[in-house]
């Protein structure tokens, strides 16, 4: 069998030596002009929270008020019941098989969330609903 990956040149230790050319492409360690690259910096994440429906803020923008609301609001929220979707034995019965929020089908395992209204949706969705208006989005359809 022949090697398809054999390189043009018989010396292979040829690649490994690199020209005077190619080591000044890649920056010589002993050029004062070129700065150092910038210190790794790791982004940090601030929510975004939704003093009322129109209004999007990072939480360090937040009055304290507004702050109260908001963790009041996220206290309410864990104490509806979640659960996880089990479409049941069969089929048959007439379930709810769609999150209307983002429009994605419940999948076996998903994470759902419990509405006193007995509307049932994907645990994120409603969350992130539920911090922007504290109304079902099923029960305000006509």
């Amino acid at each position: 069998m022949g090697n398809c990956l054999k390189s043009p040149t018989s010396d292979d230790i040829s690649l490994l030596h690199e020209s005077q050319s190619d080591r000044a492409s890649f920056g010589d360690a002993n050029d004062p002009d070129q700065e150092p690259p910038p210190p790794y910096q790791e982004q940090i994440h601030v929510p975004v929270y939704h003093p009322t429906p129109s209004q999007a803020r990072l939480a360090t923008q937040l009055t304290e008020e507004e702050q109260v609301r908001i963790a009041q609001r996220i206290g309410l929220i864990q104490h509806l019941p979640k659960g996880v979707y089990d479409p049941g034995s069969d089929g048959t019965e007439k379930k709810i098989r769609e999150c209307v929020i983002c429009m994605m089908d419940f999948v076996y395992g998903d994470p759902i969330r419990f509405l006193p209204c007995m509307h049932i949706y994907h645990l994120d969705c409603i969350d992130d609903w539920l911090m922007r208006s504290f109304t079902c989005p099923s029960s305000l359809l006509p």
